[in-house]
This record gives structure tokens, sequence and C-alpha cells, in this order.
């Protein structure tokens, strides 16, 4: 963007949602979270730090997601029967791993998407909110509080299943400001099995809501 052949530090949030590839709401929630920075004009109209776009940009860059990843994010969703999603938000790339392989056994085979990073999946689900959400609360950058507190003011995000995987226990969680009663907060090791018994809830729930039950945004 360049005005007059100088490029411009700032950019609207129409010019931001189409850099980033998300809609303008999911950018004003972002600003409102702290994750893009900007400010308001005379007027009322908010200007995003161009910045602070490309910042975001760079932290949820193919480059630091794991290669199952990269692809999840470029994939097409199926057009029927649609697969239940799952996103697992976790920094340890053992715990990544050993997600990938153990969701692989599912009945229901689930499309499993992995990020090492709230960036990456904040991104990911300004695009397309998945139908669970497995996250840690410790994680570098926005952790699992920030991430879960930016998707509790997205009203799109409101049918998306939201379990947490963590070593902290329940007064650290309190001490750290608590989360919504509707997240089901599990303790590690990894459950695997109450993960798939939530999993496979979940699928018989979606199939009876219909096929073409879906939560994209455009």
């Amino acid at each position: 963007m360049r005005t007059g052949g100088i490029e411009k530090s700032f950019c609207t949030t129409k010019e931001a949602s189409t850099l980033l590839g998300v809609s303008v709401g999911t950018v004003q929630l972002w600003v409102e979270s702290g994750l893009l920075q900007a400010w308001k004009t005379a007027g009322g109209h908010r200007r995003v730090m161009r910045d602070s776009v490309e910042r975001l940009l760079h932290k949820s860059s193919p480059a630091e997601f794991p290669v199952s990843a990269r692809a999840s994010v470029a994939a097409v969703e199926p057009v029927a029967p649609r697969r239940l999603r799952i996103l697992v938000v976790e920094d340890d790339a053992s715990l990544l791993r050993l997600y990938q392989v153990r969701m692989a056994t599912w009945p229901m085979a689930p499309e499993v998407d992995v990020f090492n990073n709230a960036f990456g999946a904040l991104l990911s689900m300004g695009r397309s909110c998945p139908d669970m959400l497995v996250a840690d609360l410790n994680m570098p950058g926005i952790d699992g509080f920030g991430m879960l507190q930016a998707l509790q003011k997205a009203p799109e995000s409101a049918g998306v299943r939201i379990v947490v995987v963590t070593g902290l226990d329940p007064a650290d969680i309190q001490a750290r400001g608590g989360l919504s009663p509707q997240i089901e907060v599990l303790s590690k090791p990894v459950p695997f099995d109450r993960l798939q018994q939530i999993a496979v809830a979940l699928a018989q729930e979606r199939r009876l809501q219909g096929s073409d039950h879906t939560f994209n945004r455009s």
C-alpha cells in the first residue's frame, strides 16, 4: 500500500482483512484482543498498524507450522460427508505428533489440524472454525488464556467445542483469570480416551444436524 510513492505505516480494517485473508469482523476482534495494534481516527474509523499485520503474518507463516498443518490450512473442505474437524494447539512438538498419531486411529477418522502457536491457530479459525478445539494454556507469545478470551468474543466460534489439556492445577488457572465454565479442562498427561469420547459424541451430534453443517466464514 503506497500513497504518492510513500508506503503507509497503517491500513484500514478492510485492507488488513484482505492481507490476512479473514473477515473485517475478525480484524476488529483481533484489535480489541490486542492481537493487532490500532487506533481510531477523529471520525471513529480504525487504522491498523501495518507492522502488526506483518508480524502476525510472519508469526503464523507456514514455516512455523508442522508439515501436516501446512497442508491442512490450504486444504479444500470435502463436499460430503464432511469429516469432523479438530484443531490442536500445543507448543510441544512431540505432543503434537502424539495427538496426530492417536487421533488418526479414532473411528470417525477426524480431520486434524495442528498448530504450535496461538497466532497460527487464531488465523486459521478466523478463516474457518473447527468442530472441536484442543488447546494447551502455557504457550509463548499469546498463551491459551489470551487465545480463548479472543475466541469468546467471536460469535461465529460459539459452536466450537473447546477442551483444554494442561499441566496447570485449578488454583493456577483461577489465579490467571479462570476459564469459561463451558470449557472442559483436562489434566496432562493427555487423556486420549476422554478426548475420543467427546469427539464421538460431537460427530454423532453433527450427523444429526446434517452433513451440510459448516462453520466456514467468508
